[in-house]
């Protein structure tokens, strides 16, 4: 091997998809909080473990509040050659805390990027609407113990698909994405029967931090009569979060799905 190939397969660089599930109860979301333990930090751990190396970032598809689930939380991660997957996956499954899953890896091609290359994103948020509430679902949603007028819900959640200004529904709205755009799309609200309540499905180009529980609780505001639907679009116009209803409890929401452009792998899932 001449030198001039050795440098060449020394610098090439291998992008690498996770696709991780997670019960968020006990873990301050995915970002690294100082003080706190979150999802992205086990997940570079355990990485660094395996690859027995002292720095390994791990990017994820964005940020999720404390105590917010995934069901497929994309994250992506950079290294020097080809991995095995099954191997890593298998390994890596054993490293991690058992409420933290990595479901698949697979090859992604040269620069992908887990949260600039998303597409659109899919949250899905349960209300729970019987009087008395399974102590098994307990962790994954809200127990509403007023009377919600479904009819109202539905006309709630109308007001708020397609394209707005997001900054009153969103959480330190004057800060990072928020505080440089806070326009996002939201393509579909749609409420669907389960066993005790209701899911409500989000799925939008993207979600400022804390936005869905943020809508979720005046959208419920709303359906309970505690305030006019006539509300919501005084507080778009206004741009200030207090004007809001107060968020839904984080353990009622999960990230279901986030969408790529088709051609961002190389290889199929395990």
């Amino acid at each position: 091997m001449t030198l001039s190939s050795q440098t060449i397969f020394s610098t090439m660089i291998y992008f690498y998809k996770l696709t991780i599930a997670y019960d968020g109860t006990c873990y301050s979301g995915w970002q690294i909080q100082p003080n706190a333990t979150s999802i992205q930090e086990h997940v570079q751990k355990a990485l660094q473990i395996y690859l027995k190396t002292d720095y390994l970032p791990v990017v994820g598809s964005g940020r999720t509040d404390a105590g917010v689930h995934a069901r497929n939380q994309p994250a992506h991660f950079k290294w020097g050659s080809l991995l095995d997957l099954s191997l890593l996956r298998k390994a890596l499954n054993g490293i991690l805390p058992i409420d933290i899953r990595v479901k698949d890896i697979q090859r992604a091609r040269e620069g992908f990027h887990a949260q600039h290359n998303a597409i659109s994103k899919e949250y899905h948020y349960f209300l729970h609407l019987d009087p008395v509430l399974d102590p098994f679902s307990r962790l994954y949603c809200w127990h509403i113990h007023s009377k919600i007028d479904l009819d109202l819900l539905k006309d709630a959640a109308a007001q708020f698909i397609g394209k707005h200004d997001f900054s009153a529904f969103a959480n330190e709205a004057h800060k990072g994405s928020a505080s440089k755009n806070a326009v996002r799309t939201i393509f579909r609200i749609d409420l669907h029967p389960v066993n005790g309540g209701l899911r409500i499905e989000f799925e939008g180009d993207g979600f400022l931090y804390a936005m869905v529980r943020n809508i979720v609780g005046t959208m419920v505001a709303v359906a309970s009569h505690r305030r006019p639907i006539e509300d919501i679009r005084l507080i778009f116009d206004s741009k200030d979060r207090r004007l809001a209803s107060m968020a839904a409890p984080a353990k009622g929401l999960f990230l279901v799905q986030v969408n790529y452009p088709k051609d961002h792998l190389i290889e199929t899932q395990l």
